[in-house]
């Protein structure tokens, strides 16, 4: 491709609203230009990007035997009623009217469209397993789109769907789906980290997030720092070990009271769906509350604004308590104000109607719960996110299939989704230095950038010429064929990081060019004969 001809608007310096570096190295760079909050056209070298992500996710999504299709955008909200997540999806989901007053969303997720597909065609376990998938834009309206392309309104995903007649073949389809990630990932040159994740507003139990290590990330990563052990912060377990005290158990509001506040029992009120929720957890520690809602299975929680006495309450709520209680002897139970309301709680004693459980977030410095290492804090920005949804949707839409009895059975499902637009802005986050973008090879919107400092020179354009019809036969070339100065070429073309640089200049006559690598920097001085095994070196280091 010849510079001249495309769309490529660089700027000199940083956009005002640019917070992290692939945000401002990417409109700098002119990969992307905004158009709204949260809302991005991507530019002719910013698509090409794109292209190459996708065509990676479709090589590994047919080598682990999934089928592509393409379903629309507009869906009507009579699917998303017979789930329920018309109204349980909250506010993100784009909602809009047609001429006839008829509801409709815009797609930020296609499980109801899907099942809806195949609950008429996949009505025999002889059809089954089957695994479809598409990479279409999806729409959320988030409240505070932000980085770029790393939390926008609109944006590219992947998203496949697996159907099965037995947990034992989505359980194999699960491990499938789980490899090709780390090898799109991989491939697209992320560092990344597979991590025990919450399903969310998808539904069902098991669940990893594909994190891209990032400061900028929104995501804190809980790993070990001596095993494989990786989590979500909000899923990382507690390892709990219960210590037995030879401390005499006091009479409750009675007899000498123990200072101090590791001896002191917090309280936390929540409202989880229906339900009034009372959490009562040690001083020092915090209310993990995607435990709290996973505890009480349910939908959705919420803060409580309320301050009330748990022993005064206990028949009017759920009473949970942090397990780490079970080595609290003769505690002070405090209020939110810090006023005391009971001396001497032993919890298993006092209440022993409470749940107890891992309700509280892991700290750094904590033993793994895998019991190999100690715990460590990254952050993480979220590539992609695997589901195994369970019968959730079939059982509320009706998706069933015959068995080899003839017995109707709910189908069993998976959710596989990577984002695309959003890994396009992991890569860059990850690929840079102070000049601009480094890309690596596999996902460049070109791998050789041809530029001639002197495009009046005719030596020089001459040879430009030669190399980029024969380099273009293997590779994707640019040639800057501007009539630009070669500072301001130079510059635009470390901005954009393709792999390769080859210069163009006083000893063209001669038949010698000028190779630099965009990510060591190293430069090399080669004959023209030469030039495809001095690439090939540089590529494969």
């Amino acid at each position: 491709m010849r510079q001249s001809q495309m769309l490529v608007p660089t700027l000199k310096e940083n956009p005002a609203d640019a917070e992290c570096a692939s945000h401002r190295y990417l409109v700098r760079a002119g990969f992307i230009r905004q158009t709204a909050a949260g809302i991005y056209s991507y530019l002719p070298l910013g698509y090409r990007v794109i292209r190459k992500i996708e065509a990676i996710v479709r090589d590994e999504m047919e080598k682990a035997g999934c089928v592509e299709l393409l379903m629309p955008a507009m869906q009507p909200a009579e699917l998303w009623h017979e789930t329920g997540r018309w109204h349980v999806y909250g506010p993100e989901l784009m909602r809009l009217k047609d001429r006839h007053g008829r509801d409709f969303a815009l797609g930020a997720t296609h499980e109801e469209l899907i099942t809806s597909l195949v609950r008429d065609e996949l009505n025999s376990y002889k059809k089954l397993p089957m695994t479809l998938y598409q990479i279409q834009t999806k729409y959320r309206d988030e409240r505070r789109p932000r980085f770029g392309l790393l939390r926008g309104r609109e944006f590219i995903m992947k998203d496949a769907y697996s159907f099965h007649s037995n947990p034992e073949s989505l359980d194999e389809r699960y491990q499938i789906m789980y490899e090709a990630y780390k090898n799109i990932f991989s491939r697209c040159g992320l560092d990344f980290r597979p991590v025990i994740a919450d399903s969310g507003a998808i539904g069902g139990k098991d669940t990893h997030e594909f994190m891209a290590l990032a400061e900028v990330g929104e995501d804190t990563i809980a790993y070990s720092d001596s095993s494989d052990y990786a989590a979500n912060i909000e899923m990382a377990a507690v390892l709990f070990k219960e210590e037995k005290s030879d401390e005499a158990l006091l009479p409750l509001d009675t007899g000498d009271v123990k200072a101090g506040e590791e001896n002191s029992i917090k309280i936390g009120w929540y409202r989880a769906d229906d339900t009034n929720v009372c959490v009562l957890y040690r001083a020092g520690n915090e209310i993990n509350e995607v435990k709290v809602k996973n505890v009480l299975d349910a939908a959705m929680i919420e803060e409580w604004a309320h301050d009330g006495d748990p022993f005064e309450m206990k028949d009017s709520v759920v009473l949970l308590a942090d397990q780490a209680l079970k080595n609290v002897v003769n505690g002070r139970l405090d209020n939110k104000n810090g006023e005391v309301l009971h001396y001497n709680v032993n919890v298993e004693r006092d209440l022993p109607h409470a749940r107890i459980a891992d309700l509280c977030m892991i700290k750094e410095g904590d033993p793994s719960p895998d019991g190999v290492g100690t715990i460590r804090f990254a952050r993480g920005i979220e590539v992609g996110q695997i589901f195994k949804i369970g019968t959730k949707y079939a059982d509320a839409m009706g998706a069933n299939f015959l068995d080899e009895n003839g017995k109707s059975q709910p189908i069993i499902m998976g959710c596989y989704g990577i984002g695309i637009s959003r890994t396009l802005s992991a890569i860059a986050e990850q690929h840079h230095d102070e000049f601009g973008l480094v890309w690596p090879k596999s996902v460049a919107p070109f791998t050789v950038h041809i530029v001639p400092v002197n495009a009046k020179n005719e030596a020089q354009k001459l040879l430009s010429e030669q190399l980029y019809e024969h380099l273009s036969r293997d590779y994707d070339v640019l040639l800057d064929d501007r009539d630009e100065r070669a500072g301001v070429k130079f510059a635009e073309a470390d901005l954009i990081g393709c792999p390769i640089r080859i210069t163009v200049g006083k000893k063209a006559q001669e038949g010698l060019i000028e190779l630099k690598d965009r990510r060591t920097g190293e430069q090399r001085e080669c004959a023209v004969s030469e030039v495809e095994e001095a690439i090939r070196e540089f590529l494969n280091k």
